[in-house]
């Protein structure tokens, strides 16, 4: 194999904002738009912070993750659902992704890392790119929702590659395919 080329990311922080060409920032989010609750006399108050959409029965799965180094190697997307992730415990996390395109793979000059403080979760857009989450601290749970077609899709994995396709999944080895790898700290706070 050629030279591999590290692309080192700067952790940001994960807001609203930064979020936007990636998907929705799922918690207090001050213009998410307000649903009427008129039982409870003001105690309840509800809101859309993200629209969730699939195509398959809907899987709502705990991950618990433990810390692993700050590189990415794969990057995947899914045709037919809205992933989210959603931290329970108020554990950071860090999230790498690039925005939906229509190459086969993402824009390398896309990838951005952010890190999430504990307090939100995010629901990405279809056919946004993406590595799992990487844990901060110990023991770290998301639940995650996704598609059942998604578990399917991983379990056709390539047994030499890695790479997994079907109906909602594209997982790719950007290293063999670009010769990049993406790196980032940890344990970086956003600038």
């Amino acid at each position: 194999m050629a030279e591999i080329t590290t692309i080192m990311l700067r952790v940001e922080d994960a807001t609203a904002q930064a979020l936007a060409p990636f998907g929705d920032l799922i918690g207090r989010v001050p213009d998410a738009r307000a649903i009427a609750v008129d039982f409870y006399k003001g105690a309840v108050t509800m809101r859309y912070p993200a629209r969730f959409s699939c195509d398959h029965p809907v899987e709502v799965t705990l991950a618990s993750v433990d810390p692993r180094p700050g590189e990415v190697r794969y990057m995947e997307r899914h045709f037919q659902h809205t992933q989210a992730f959603l931290p329970l415990g108020g554990k950071p996390f860090v999230a790498v992704m690039a925005p939906p395109g229509e190459g086969d793979l993402p824009d390398l000059a896309q990838v951005r890392a952010f890190r999430f403080d504990g307090s939100a979760g995010f629901a990405m857009h279809r056919g946004t790119w993406h590595e799992f989450p990487f844990a901060v601290e110990e023991d770290t749970d998301l639940v995650v929702l996704l598609s059942s077609q998604t578990g399917y899709d991983l379990q056709a994995k390539d047994a030499v590659t890695e790479e997994a396709q079907g109906p909602d999944l594209d997982k790719k080895d950007i290293v063999a395919r670009t010769g990049h790898v993406f790196r980032f700290d940890l344990t970086e706070n956003a600038a």
